[in-house]
């Protein structure tokens, strides 16, 4: 680990325990669709046993600082929850690669699926 991950004694750079981070949004706000889809993911593996919450939360410390900074919430427990059902061996690399193309090749239609009129 650099020296880089810690913020003080005991602490690394995802520990924001007692520091200022600016105002908490209280307004209301709809998850996207994708969103609501991690979440569900992230709920069935744990009840399926592909991880526990030390898991997940393993994966998403190790990210580093960078995924913390350039990444959103959700698209951080995408990347912890594919490492998770990689390392438990639900799919490979090989099976993911071939999924995602034959999703990538149906062009963009997830707008659609998101639109409710």
């Amino acid at each position: 680990m650099a020296d880089s991950d810690y913020l003080g004694p005991g602490r690394r750079w995802h520990d924001m325990g007692g520091d200022l981070a600016g105002p908490v949004p209280t307004a209301d706000h709809d998850f996207a669709l994708w969103e609501k889809r991690v979440d569900a993911l992230v709920i069935l593996s744990g009840l399926k046993g592909v991880f526990t919450v030390d898991g997940l939360r393993r994966v998403l410390e190790d990210m580093g600082p960078e995924a913390f900074e350039t990444m959103t919430y959700y698209e951080r427990w995408v990347a912890a929850l594919n490492q998770n059902h990689l390392e438990q061996g639900t799919y490979t690399v090989a099976e993911l690669a071939t999924k995602m193309a034959e999703v990538q090749a149906r062009g963009a239609t997830y707008g659609a699926a998101n639109h409710v009129p």
